[in-house]
């Protein structure tokens, strides 16, 4: 009996380790996210926008909208959107692939968000790692700031490659120290 149970917890433990261990994987791309993404979000697949049922894909800086039984990709919103203030609304952070596919699903969820305009934006952010979204006012700044560190990156290992060359030279010197005489 101690044999089968101990098999059968060896085969459920190697069927769950993959499971687990894809979980564990990390994807940042705060650079991607727009100006008027919230804040707090270190990956952000889709924005589900409440006010008018409408996503925004950040991968592929596109909105995806209904248009009638279809949903359409476009890099902006349609004229029927053209008064809507995006950086003044709710956005929702939605980490699934093609969530509008279960439209109902968030339609009923967030429901509650609509009007809601009490989220800070990256735009609005004083948080460095913001900078790097190419929107951020602070962008152009940070930017040089990243180019000066990793030319003193580069110059730090040039100058400890040099080192390293010299202490390996003798510099004419033999191991007796006498320039080289005999």
């Amino acid at each position: 009996m101690k044999k089968i149970i101990a098999a059968m917890f060896v085969l459920f433990a190697a069927i769950t380790a993959p499971q687990a261990q894809a979980q564990i994987s990390v994807n940042i791309n705060i650079g991607q996210q727009p100006a008027w993404g919230p804040v707090g979000y270190d990956h952000v697949d889709f924005y589900y926008l409440p006010d008018i049922n409408v996503y925004y894909d950040v991968a592929r800086a596109q909105y995806v909208y209904p248009n009638g039984n279809q949903w359409i990709y476009g890099q902006s919103l349609p004229a029927r959107y053209r008064n809507f203030d995006i950086y003044n609304s709710y956005k929702v952070v939605v980490n699934e692939a093609r969530p509008y596919l279960r439209n109902s699903v968030y339609v009923a969820k967030y429901a509650k968000y609509k009007g809601q305009h009490n989220q800070q934006i990256i735009r609005d952010s004083r948080d460095q790692k913001y900078f790097q979204s190419a929107q951020h006012p602070q962008h152009q700044q940070w930017e040089k700031q990243q180019t000066k560190v990793i030319v003193k990156a580069n110059n730090n290992n040039r100058n400890n490659n040099s080192k390293n060359n010299n202490n390996g030279r003798n510099n004419g010197n033999d191991k007796r120290g006498n320039n080289g005489r005999h």
